[in-house]
């Protein structure tokens, strides 16, 4: 029976994100049949096969070591607090960010990282027949993250036309960042973290080709390169990638203590109203018919549904520590479409970002097209959210 519910919830998901297109002649269907079956070959080789299984254990053993690497520095700078047996989140998962970023610059300074951006985003074009740049967009995003991959491209987002703009800024609501990858692992399982990267990439390009579909002439299907003249050298960027690092720690860390605060104001003066009523409550009455359709049990479809509402309104570090603590009480497809569908950064906050970004590396009149297609992008990274927990979900119960 629950399997029979995930599988309608998937049809339902695709059907309500239809239904919202504003040009569904426009909608090409091969393409997206060719993303689908690309996502459950995909889903079943890192789930179903023990191939799959040892890729993903040497992929998560590769950030393990990075995170290692990392806590050198941070005991060499906090010994008294690296040296307790129970490490604060902000240690464990926030202070590695800093030489994670720093260690993918390097990648990306030596060509190793944009060369593999490249050629997996020219594969995906040539499955999807879907246009070059944003498929390349789409692999990109998902290890530099929304705002810094914008900026690689900010030269050929200066050129080419609004709707393509709107395709480049609903696509960014899915991303998230290869330097965040490490403080995933510490709070949920890494077979679904990385399944979710991949799969949040190909229902970008999807649901983007279904809420704004464009064409592209082969003449505008091009990928601006970086010219060598705008690179600094070496040690001026790993030092500027230390502290890009440590200003999103400060930025994350502010966020969750800002956004932990608000939640537990809000709900102090629901709870004065009604006694008893949170955001969480309300937010998993909300989202409760999407819950159900990952083909969850009502008790742990309101409990899921608590969790996407609070990413959707906080961010996805505040629903991983709450899901933290309840993985081993949790059935393993629960524990599965949960996990999955808390990696990205879709929410509220994600929406600002994006905006603020085309508003610095455009003119405002190009940025505009953002703030008039607000729901877009909220439907974009909620149906994608919900279409990788969902085909997940078909492998794991």
């Amino acid at each position: 029976m629950y399997i029979l519910l995930n599988l309608f919830g998937l049809i339902v998901v695709f059907g309500i994100v239809y239904l919202l297109s504003p040009n569904k002649k426009g909608v090409k269907l091969r393409p997206l049949l060719s993303i689908v079956i690309v996502e459950l070959l995909i889903t079943w080789f890192m789930l179903g096969t023990e191939v799959g299984s040892w890729v993903i254990n040497k992929i998560a053993s590769f950030f393990t070591w990075l995170i290692a690497c990392s806590s050198e520095g941070i005991a060499f700078v906090f010994p008294s607090a690296m040296a307790n047996e129970t490490l604060d989140f902000f240690f464990s998962a926030l202070l590695p960010i800093i030489f994670i970023v720093t260690f993918f610059d390097i990648l990306s300074y030596f060509g190793i990282l944009t060369w593999l951006i490249d050629k997996i985003g020219w594969v995906i074009s040539k499955v999807s027949g879907l246009p070059k740049l944003e498929s390349f967009y789409s692999i990109q995003m998902m290890f530099l993250g929304n705002t810094e991959a914008l900026a690689v491209i900010r030269n050929q987002l200066a050129v080419i036309k609004e709707n393509r703009l709107l395709t480049i800024g609903i696509m960014s609501m899915s991303c998230i960042s290869g330097s965040i990858i490490g403080a995933y692992l510490t709070m949920v399982p890494a077979a679904y973290v990385f399944s979710a990267i991949p799969l949040n990439c190909l229902n970008a390009l999807l649901i983007v080709n279904i809420l704004n579909p464009v064409s592209v002439p082969k003449e505008e299907d091009i990928i601006y390169e970086q010219p060598k003249s705008e690179r600094k050298d070496f040690f001026s960027t790993i030092s500027n990638s230390m502290m890009v690092g440590m200003n999103m720690v400060i930025v994350i860390t502010a966020m969750l203590i800002g956004y932990v605060a608000l939640t537990a104001a809000i709900n102090g003066i629901l709870g004065a109203i009604v006694d008893g009523l949170t955001i969480q409550t309300i937010f998993s009455y909300i989202f409760s018919p999407f819950a159900l359709l990952l083909g969850l049990p009502m008790h742990d479809a309101m409990y899921v549904a608590q969790l996407m509402g609070t990413k959707l309104a906080t961010n996805e570090f505040v629903a991983m520590l709450d899901l933290q603590t309840q993985l081993d009480s949790l059935a393993p497809h629960t524990v599965a479409v949960a996990s999955t569908f808390l990696v990205s950064f879709a929410n509220f906050s994600t929406i600002g970002m994006i905006y603020g970004t085309y508003n610095s590396i455009l003119s405002e009149g190009k940025s505009a097209i953002i703030g008039k297609n607000v729901w877009k992008l909220l439907v974009s990274g909620i149906a994608v959210s919900l279409l990788s927990a969902m085909i997940v979900g078909l492998f794991i119960w």
